[in-house]
């Protein structure tokens, strides 16, 4: 007796949100052709890119066929909307983010005395490693395990490497070093406790943007990697001492020791207990 094939239940979008990240919103289609749109503007400025497949980006009055490695941009108020073609499968992840944030973050970076969006030109690209950026900022961001610290400095330094890679010709750094060494010292200072980047920022009197870039620059890691560091050199002392790995994990700073056992493995190729002895 035959039986008739189980139908394919529909995979709903996905939408990722964050209180404590209200600037930026993220979704991802696994199955293009059961979303359609018309023609829309909405007020945040989104960025998004082709996983697979091929869809119809409609631009304004332009039209393009857009293939999966492509990046497409949309300024705040522009008209646009991207459909299948031919009923053929396609996959997408979207960022929508406020444009006051963006427009702040440009400010900092130097465009401009006053806050106005300063629009990209690019409506569409095939650039390999921003694809492959903002696939890994996209991952950062839905990560559970990942915390806001980290999602909010990866944030920073996609859009600012964003701007610096289509809208360029902003003022090179030039904040004294001292400014930096006031950062990495406050991170030490605090490293078990839940820092956030306006606390870092303060701290050094710097701007969220400059901060992502030069400390990178010069201390060849993020501030959210510097933390993490500083965290399992305060582990390792505990460690040595013989105190638990669950102990160990809370007052190091961690979330959980889960988290503690994944970023202590990748920084000594040990796990904590092999560390201990």
């Amino acid at each position: 007796m035959k039986h008739a094939a189980a139908k394919k239940p529909e995979q709903a979008p996905r939408f990722w949100r964050d209180e404590a990240l209200p600037f930026i919103e993220a979704r991802a289609i696994a199955d293009g052709r059961e979303v359609c749109y018309s023609r829309h503007s909405h007020a945040h400025f989104s960025i998004g890119a082709i996983t697979a497949g091929r869809s119809t980006y409609v631009h304004e009055h332009a039209q393009f066929e857009v293939a999966a490695g492509t990046v497409v941009l949309m300024n705040p108020g522009d008209v646009h909307a991207c459909n299948p073609i031919n009923d053929q499968p396609w996959s997408y992840l979207m960022l929508y983010v406020e444009t006051p944030w963006l427009t702040d973050l440009q400010h900092q970076m130097g465009f401009g005395a006053d806050l106005t969006f300063r629009r990209f030109s690019t409506t569409h690209l095939s650039d390999a490693q921003l694809f492959h950026d903002l696939q890994t900022f996209y991952s950062v961001l839905v990560d559970a395990r990942q915390d806001v610290l980290r999602k909010h400095s990866a944030a920073v330094e996609f859009f600012s490497d964003l701007q610096l890679r289509l809208n360029p010709a902003q003022p090179a750094l030039r904040e004294p070093n001292c400014k930096l060494q006031r950062a990495a010292e406050y991170i030490r200072e605090h490293c078990t406790e839940l820092l956030s980047l306006e606390d870092i920022c303060a701290a050094a009197q710097l701007s969220a943007s400059y901060l992502i870039r030069a400390f990178k620059q010069h201390y060849g890691m993020t501030p959210h990697a510097f933390l993490v560091n500083q965290r399992i050199q305060f582990a390792r002392e505990r460690l040595r001492r013989g105190q638990l790995i669950a102990d160990v994990a809370l007052e190091a700073g961690f979330a959980d020791q889960a988290h503690f056992q994944r970023a202590f493995k990748q920084h000594l190729a040990a796990t904590p207990g092999q560390y201990r002895g």
